[in-house]
């Protein structure tokens, strides 16, 4: 379970929330949890996750390892912070700041080679999808965001499918639509890597996971987890999404 917190807590936020947290972790039968911090509470949340079964993650990364690039992070330099995963590719980095097909295989490249598991993130968007082109824009987004790649590579990177319709909209995808969409995705990696690395494969679903339909969605076959924003500022309601 993947907790995307955008652009929200300060530092010591940070520290309250994996306080908050931490008894239940610590409690069992949780489900791995990845916990992606605006890039200034990244140390915060290293110190805070200490000893849990949490990995820290980067929002974002640029594909060079360094040079004069203002506001940019690498991945080395994520790495020497303590994270473990970036997220690539989200909806709002595409929609907001030109995110393209051919950046997101660029950066998921750049995350490999600092050695962090890039969370890849594809999706249509509510007109796509009205107009029956989900797949076709799944499939370009896949092939093109992920080209480069060999089987070994693959294995070492996650999935995520976010419907852009259904971020931060209250609209939800049916567990049904979902399965559809992952099924449709495991399908590709198959084609494209073989059968034993789509089996592999973990593709969270990412369209406002909440309390209310987690259980519904996890239950499907291909979804192997959850990339979840909003439900994932509060401790509590985070905590009640990890079963």
């Amino acid at each position: 379970m993947a907790a995307n917190w955008k652009m929200h807590k300060t530092p010591a936020e940070t520290a309250e929330f994996f306080a908050a947290l931490r008894p239940r972790l610590l409690a069992g039968a949780a489900p791995f949890v990845v916990v992606a911090p605006p890039f200034p509470c990244i140390p915060a949340a290293v110190v805070a996750a200490a000893g849990l079964d949490v990995a820290i993650a980067g929002q974002n990364l640029y594909w060079e390892p360094r040079g004069a690039f203002t506001g940019e992070v690498s991945g080395p330099i994520l790495k020497a912070a303590g994270c473990d995963y970036v997220i690539v590719g989200h909806s709002e980095r595409r929609q907001y700041f030109g995110e393209t097909d051919e950046t997101v295989n660029r950066k998921v490249g750049a995350a490999l080679e600092a050695g962090l598991t890039p969370i890849v993130c594809v999706g249509e968007t509510l007109a796509e999808r009205e107009a029956g082109h989900t797949e076709t824009v799944l499939r370009r987004q896949f092939e093109r965001g992920l080209w480069s790649l060999g089987v070994e590579q693959i294995l070492n990177c996650v999935l995520a499918y976010e419907p852009v319709w259904a971020i931060g909209t209250g609209r939800t995808a049916t567990p049904e639509t979902a399965q559809a969409a992952h099924a449709f995705l495991r399908s590709l990696a198959q084609s494209t890597f073989g059968g034993e690395a789509a089996g592999h494969l973990r593709i969270l679903y990412g369209g406002s996971v909440k309390p209310e339909n987690v259980a519904g969605l996890m239950a499907q076959p291909d979804v192997d987890g959850g990339l979840v924003g909003g439900a994932s500022l509060d401790a509590a309601c985070f905590a009640s999404l990890l079963g």
